[in-house]
């Protein structure tokens, strides 16, 4: 009887404790991918960033034809780093691919500023890139920190 139970017991806890590793990416949220950009770069960017037209984010991600449901983003005009983009993908297991495109983004501007303005490489290496349910971040900012908090309040 005491190994019926003692069995019981472990597997219920077993079973308790998968259920509760299962990770930040599989949230179900709805985000309005505009307003979220908008917020970002009027509250973590001392910068003017242009908004960029959401035909041109494969071209600037490499995202592949039909992964991308929604985005909106912004850039810099080139004297600063700061860059922010929110993308919805249609099926959320893309995230993670779209999480190491935003990556080589920030990889590849690291290099180029580091040429010119090794002041902005800081800010990359300091860059954002979060996921949840179907959206995908990356921010570029000045001030990484309040960064955090709105992608918190917004369940990244």
């Amino acid at each position: 009887m005491m190994k019926k139970f003692t069995t019981i017991l472990c597997t219920a806890s077993m079973a308790l404790c998968l259920t509760a590793c299962g990770g930040g990416k599989e949230k179900d949220i709805t985000v309005d991918t505009a307003k979220l950009a908008n917020e970002l770069q009027a509250a973590v960017t001392s910068d003017t960033l242009s908004e960029t037209a959401s035909d041109m984010l494969s071209s600037i991600y490499f995202f592949e034809d039909g992964v991308i449901e929604e985005g909106a983003a912004y850039a810099s005009s080139g004297a600063t780093a700061c860059e922010i983009a929110v993308v919805k993908s249609k099926d959320a297991k893309d995230t993670a691919n779209v999480e190491k495109l935003f990556q080589t983004r920030v990889d590849n501007q690291s290099s180029l500023y580091a040429s010119y303005n090794e002041g902005e490489v800081k800010k990359l290496d300091e860059a954002i890139i979060k996921s949840a349910g179907s959206y995908t971040v990356l921010c570029v900012c000045d001030d990484p920190d309040k960064a955090n908090d709105i992608l918190k309040d917004y369940g990244f």
